[in-house]
């Protein structure tokens, strides 16, 4: 039997031990939430940075052209008057660093399996990334794939939206911060005639719904 005094030296230790537990739950939790919170705040700046750079494309001049072309890699583009509606979201990140080129070849190289075989025999970076299905693949891979809903309070600027325009035709383009008269935000896309800020959200059948602040070293 243990006497008076060992015994409240005992339960003292115990005391101690259990106050220390708490405290490192307690600064786990703290450091959680502060990592949490600078983690929003990355993103948020991420977000306006892509919607500035998106609303900037709306100033270029672009012809809508579709012609395969062999471009350097990384960093390959196309003539800078011509291209697609991809091309707008590779431009877009281009403008903070993140080389979709070089992100999208890079995992159908590792994950070949996972994307659409329709004009894929081998993976090939010159077009890999400017298709909208390889796209809606790599976002829902990478970034965060998102409910396609029909109501424009789940819709956000930054986000990355792709349409089934109809005949087998898929277009893509990103929300920006700018409401049309509908009330919704618009995209900035190219449709056709060049990029432009278009209130067209809910103008096709949504199959995509995604948000990418680039790859994780970013």
């Amino acid at each position: 039997m243990r006497d008076s005094g060992s015994g409240r030296a005992h339960a003292l230790r115990c005391r101690a031990q259990s106050s220390l537990r708490a405290c490192a739950v307690c600064l786990v939790s703290i450091v959680s939430l502060a990592q949490s919170s600078g983690n929003r705040e990355d993103r948020q700046e991420i977000t306006r940075r892509l919607v500035a750079a998106a609303i900037e494309r709306s100033h270029h001049n672009v012809r809508y052209v579709s012609d395969y072309v062999r471009i350097p890699y990384p960093g390959g583009d196309v003539p800078a008057d011509t291209g697609v509606c991809t091309d707008e979201i590779i431009r877009i990140y281009r403008v903070l660093g993140v080389d979709l080129q070089k992100e999208v070849h890079e995992d159908i190289v590792r994950n070949f399996n996972l994307y659409p075989h329709k004009w894929l025999a081998r993976p090939d970076s010159n077009i890999d990334h400017r298709r909208v299905p390889n796209l809606m693949v790599f976002f829902s891979r990478k970034g965060e794939a998102l409910p396609a809903t029909k109501r424009s309070e789940d819709y956000y600027p930054g986000d990355i939206v792709a349409w089934n325009l109809g005949g087998g035709v898929t277009h893509i383009g990103m929300v920006i911060n700018r409401r049309g008269t509908s009330g919704h935000y618009m995209v900035l896309h190219n449709i056709g005639r060049g990029p432009q800020m278009e209130d067209v959200l809910f103008d096709w059948a949504i199959i995509g719904h995604y948000r990418y602040y680039g790859p994780a070293t970013f």
